[in-house]
């Protein structure tokens, strides 16, 4: 399960819980002069994510806006109603040339950003044929506007205030979803396990499995969260103080840790790994790590219903304060565990969630016959290539071989060392010597030379 990691600057967090303190910067007033420079990116070297999909140029967003000094002023003043209501929208046209330019230039950025996902979605659907028009398609994302591609305007900014807020706000909800059908997998999974074992090893599992269950639940007594032996313990354990000078104030200053003056969620739920530690322990194989960030936040949900009076989700010091004086802070309810609970979904769910797993199934099994299909006709193809290069070879090697011939036949007498022809010499019978005639010696007849061609 993915979880987003809280820490956010405050005005942001009025938006609708984008709590992600990590990069939490404090509004001060003049800390920048008016006569500001151009805006340089400043490198955080965070990680944490909202887990939405616009989620950078968010981020850029807000950091540019926080070096104007006018907008940050605004931006302390203003309540959660300004915000979600657009009225910090207009203080856009307000705020330095140089952080409009640099605004303008974050929304180009992220346009060509959503047009190349655009690209890419039709590209793996087999769309890259068709005529796309990118101002229609760019309307199905809703945190900015797509008529005005090119400068950053204040329904921008109000547009992706709102979008923000509208996601953020069903991001709990989505996450018990997705912790649900975590479960269902999980029990899928046990009954395909244990339906492939015989009789004997299915009843041996089975009690192991049970056993492994009753040892989770073998845990200390868990303390409510937000009651006073919760936060006591925090005191003791954590914060390595005498419980009995337990001091709420104190104790607020403690834990609020980037000291922006109110206890974001993440800061919230930290101070419930304590309790979380009784009963889970990544090294035993009866707990499950997943269900421990489930416990977590149904701890946080908890506290944030009792104490959060304005429903920001943020927890001022007059709320934690006042969250004090209730009388379920001193004799709350046992807290009930996802134990107590389970299992988080019905078995009409569950067989729900196997049909839409067999579909699924069924589905990637036609997928891969298809791609098996290919991939023997690919091979196919490959092995008739091979045996046409070998033919092609074969048929190379002949001609080369007719040519050898063919120059063997009309060679031309060898050269020399320096290039000269080299002839080989011809063999003549023996030189024919004087004859005697009537005892004297008679050289031999020399052939006739220059004789008429024709006889007259």
């Amino acid at each position: 399960m993915k979880r987003i990691m809280p820490g956010a600057p405050c005005w942001l967090l009025l938006l609708g819980s984008l709590s992600l303190r990590v990069w939490s910067l404090p509004i001060e007033r003049n800390s920048i002069p008016q006569d500001a420079q151009p805006f340089q990116e400043e490198k955080r070297e965070d990680n944490a994510d909202t887990g939405l999909y616009y989620d950078r140029y968010l981020r850029e967003v807000i950091e540019v806006l926080e070096t104007d000094p006018h907008f940050r002023e605004k931006l302390q003043t203003a309540n959660a109603e300004d915000i979600k209501n657009g009225r910090l929208s207009k203080e856009l046209d307000l705020v330095g040339h140089h952080v409009r330019t640099r605004l303008d230039e974050l929304k180009r950025q992220e346009v060509s950003r959503l047009r190349m996902l655009l690209k890419a979605k039709m590209d793996s659907a087999s769309m890259h044929n068709l005529q796309v028009d990118h101002t229609s398609l760019l309307k199905q994302f809703e945190h900015l506007d797509p008529h005005n591609q090119n400068t950053f305007e204040a329904k921008d900014l109000e547009l992706l205030i709102a979008t923000a807020t509208k996601d953020l706000e069903n991001y709990d909800a989505e996450r018990h979803e997705e912790f649900k059908r975590y479960e269902m997998l999980k029990e899928h999974e046990r009954r395909q396990y244990l339906k492939g074992l015989d009789q004997e090893k299915r009843e041996t599992e089975e009690r192991r499995l049970q056993e492994l269950q009753e040892k989770h639940r073998q845990h200390p007594k868990i303390n409510a969260p937000g009651s006073v032996a919760q936060l006591r313990e925090v005191w003791k354990e954590t914060d390595g103080l005498d419980p009995q000078e337990f001091n709420p104030k104190t104790f607020f200053k403690l834990h609020d840790t980037n000291g922006d003056g109110v206890l974001d969620e993440q800061e919230l739920e930290a101070l419930f790994t304590k309790e979380l530690e009784k009963v889970y322990d990544p090294r035993n194989e009866e707990d499950d790590m997943v269900e421990m960030e489930e416990e977590r936040l149904r701890m946080r949900e908890h506290v944030m219903k009792n104490v959060d009076i304005n429903h920001d989700r943020l927890v001022s010091l007059d709320e934690f304060l006042k969250s004090l004086e209730k009388k379920e802070y001193y004799s709350p309810k046992e807290w009930k565990t996802l134990d107590d609970t389970k299992p988080v979904y019905s078995e009409a769910e569950l067989q729900q969630f196997e049909a839409e797993l067999r579909e699924k199934e069924a589905e990637l099994g036609l997928k891969a016959e298809s791609l098996r299909k290919e991939q023997e006709l690919l091979n196919e193809r490959g092995r008739a290539l091979e045996a046409q290069k070998r033919e092609y070879q074969l048929a190379v090697m002949e001609m080369s071989q007719r040519q050898k011939n063919l120059q063997a036949g009309s060679q031309a007498p060898p050269a020399g060392p320096n290039g000269e022809l080299q002839f080989h010499p011809v063999e003549r019978g023996p030189v024919p010597q004087d004859v005697e005639v009537d005892g004297q010696n008679v050289p031999p007849a020399e052939p006739p030379q220059n004789l008429p061609l024709h006889t007259p």
